[in-house]
């Protein structure tokens, strides 16, 4: 399975208008650019149906936004592991606050994703469903209180009892799972503040991807993790 440097910049496109096609490229490039520039380990989450399109590119890791619990099959419309590693991604987020998933189907994705070598980062909403996402294993968990999600309040410093209390729980029930944090999280102080908390980096989808210049917000990000 491929490596993830920390502390990591995962970025999630969504399904904004500035993240199809040529656009999801020219993000990830961005996005690659300052990877290397500064020496910190960047992460896209492009919409799948460009998912190899990206992978082409850039050679930052790219993630799928989404995976379904199935096995090839006759599953119309869903995204398949098996599809997302033949695109060549290296891994996929789970249980997005924007595409929830149960409890039972969560374990079968992560299942699904470790026997095609693929990565997980698994998100949760509060310390309660972090401790039971822990302890399912999956690579890495972002901690996302969904009322701050794309309002430009990072919990980093409106829930820093949730960050902190995230990476406590983790660390007693698996220590190997990476604990970042996300929701709101729009600048470089943000990062800091979610490293000071304990976090391994942080999960950020529209401070990037609508930014009238993305470099520029992902560099001071890039440079403050750098510092710490």
């Amino acid at each position: 399975m491929r490596k993830i440097g920390f502390p990591l910049i995962a970025l999630n496109f969504k399904t904004y208008a500035q993240a199809f096609g040529e656009n999801a490229v020219k993000l990830a490039k961005i996005a690659e650019e300052v990877s290397r520039e500064y020496g910190v380990a960047v992460m896209v989450a492009p919409p799948v149906v460009d998912l190899a399109r990206v992978v082409r590119e850039v050679e930052i890791p790219v993630f799928s936004q989404h995976v379904d619990p199935y096995k090839p099959g006759s599953h119309t419309g869903s995204v398949l592991a098996e599809d997302v590693k033949a695109a060549g991604a290296v891994g996929s987020l789970v249980n997005h606050s924007e595409k929830r998933l149960k409890l039972a189907d969560i374990g079968a994705v992560l299942e699904r994703l470790r026997e095609n070598g693929l990565m997980s980062l698994l998100c949760t909403d509060t310390v309660e469903t972090t401790k039971a996402g822990a302890a399912l294993g999956p690579d890495m968990i972002a901690i996302e209180p969904p009322e701050l999600i794309g309002t430009g309040i990072p919990v980093s410093k409106a829930k820093p009892e949730v960050v902190s209390g995230a990476v406590e729980a983790v660390k007693k029930i698996n220590a190997e799972v990476h604990v970042l944090c996300g929701a709101g999280i729009s600048t470089g102080e943000d990062v800091a503040k979610a490293i000071e908390l304990g976090a391994e980096g942080v999960l950020l989808a529209s401070a990037y991807v609508k930014a009238k210049d993305p470099k520029k917000v992902l560099s001071e990000m890039a440079e403050t993790a750098l510092r710490r």
